[in-house]
């Protein structure tokens, strides 16, 4: 009967370990998968924030484009990045390069890494439409925002290249989105009589 009792008691005690085991790999898949869901929310909510302020057939651009690049990486493999710190960066520099068929605005820090930028073909332009200057507005609306979002960007030097129609917009742009412009500079290149000029064209 004593060897009987201890076997009962042994398997009972078994039991237990085997159940408590269980939970922890239930509590601890809960964990992961609330984890998982916290951080698809936040994203959600980054989207919701820049697709509130935008034009309708914009939003629908950019969903488009972002479906495109989920296709694409799943189809390379799906390579993970490594996630960077994110660091502060209140002082920077604004980049804005008006040509007549594209306006191109990128925001660095002081040192010239590139903090974010946008483009006319990423907010879903076409063709002439490309160098407008509602165009060069919206894409300056784009790239202020992510800036804002994961460096806390408040304050730019301007440095203006080109002669495109979208410059002023731009800036003025930079202005309306909450960025303190401290200096604006034209850097675009002038040449000083440097080549040859194409012989005139006889008619």
């Amino acid at each position: 009967m004593t060897e009987e009792s201890k076997k009962k008691t042994e398997e009972k005690k078994e039991e237990k370990t085997v159940d408590s085991k269980d939970q922890a790999v239930v509590s601890d898949a809960k964990e992961d998968n609330s984890n998982v869901d916290l951080s698809d929310t936040k994203q959600e909510k980054k989207i919701d924030l820049i697709d509130d302020e935008l034009p309708d057939d914009v939003k629908e651009k950019l969903e488009k484009k972002k479906k495109e690049n989920l296709k694409a990486n799943k189809k390379k493999g799906g390579r993970k990045k490594k996630k960077k710190e994110k660091t502060s960066v209140k002082i920077g520099k604004a980049f804005i390069k008006s040509t007549y068929n594209n306006t191109i605005v990128t925001l660095t820090d002081l040192q010239g890494n590139v903090i974010s930028w946008a483009s006319a073909g990423i907010a879903g332009f076409k063709g002439p439409k490309k160098s407008t200057p509602y165009a060069a507005q919206i894409i300056t609306k784009i790239a202020v925002m992510k800036a804002k979002e994961e460096y806390n960007l408040s304050e730019v030097s301007v440095f203006v290249k080109g002669v495109g129609t979208g410059r002023e917009s731009a800036v003025r742009a930079l202005n309306g989105n909450g960025l303190e412009i401290t200096s604006i500079k034209d850097i675009t290149p002038i040449p000083h009589n440097g080549c040859r000029a194409r012989r005139p064209r006889r008619v």
